[in-house]
């Protein structure tokens, strides 16, 4: 796989879809995305427009789920980290670990994030959404534990939006690791290979 040194990264299974070669679903699709808060095609979206009705229902929950979500900018970011993370998903960290660290997260959090370790100077409700997305991913369900400082921190609603965002970044990231979509350039941290015990 090469890295492009501009643009939105490596495509190398989904070359970018011109606007003049797309079907007319395409096109509407295409348009909401880049309508939207987004304002462009960056990450999975080239390659969901392959399947036109799936990119225009996954954008629209995506925009929610990162834009209007009840889960606090800073937690939501932390959680898209670790998602990026646990796939090894290079242009999600990329895109969002200066978003994090714009809504408030620690630089040193984000860094232990990276290096595969559990940050040793989080909030409480930051370890709150590490405990419960680690947990959640590993074990494939959270104790009651978990769950009660999870909804202590977020609240219910921001339970289930939580969930929202992390089942969400795992389409993401699994869509650009199969799209092979490599970032543009490394980024101020970039994100290192996994470590392995």
């Amino acid at each position: 796989m090469t890295r492009r040194a501009a643009g939105d990264g490596a495509q190398a299974r989904f070359p970018a879809l011109a606007p003049e070669a797309m079907s007319p679903a395409q096109r509407q699709a295409a348009e909401a995305i880049a309508a939207g808060p987004r304002g462009g095609l960056r990450g999975p979206f080239n390659a969901w427009l392959r399947s036109p009705e799936l990119a225009d229902r996954a954008q629209r929950l995506g925009e929610y789920l990162r834009f209007r979500s009840s889960v606090p900018k800073r937690l939501n970011e932390l959680a898209i980290l670790i998602t990026a993370r646990a796939w090894d998903a290079e242009f999600e960290w990329h895109a969002h670990y200066p978003l994090a660290l714009r809504a408030g997260l620690d630089p040193a959090v984000a860094a232990d994030i990276a290096a595969g370790k559990r940050p040793a100077a989080m909030a409480e409700d930051e370890a709150a959404v590490f405990d419960f997305a680690t947990e959640l991913r590993r074990d494939k369900r959270v104790s009651e534990a978990v769950f009660a400082r999870a909804k202590a921190a977020l609240g219910e609603q921001g339970v289930v939006d939580l969930i929202g965002v992390l089942g969400y970044y795992d389409l993401v990231s699994m869509t650009l690791n199969v799209a092979q979509v490599k970032p543009p350039e490394p980024g101020p941290l970039p994100l290192p290979p996994r470590p392995h015990s």
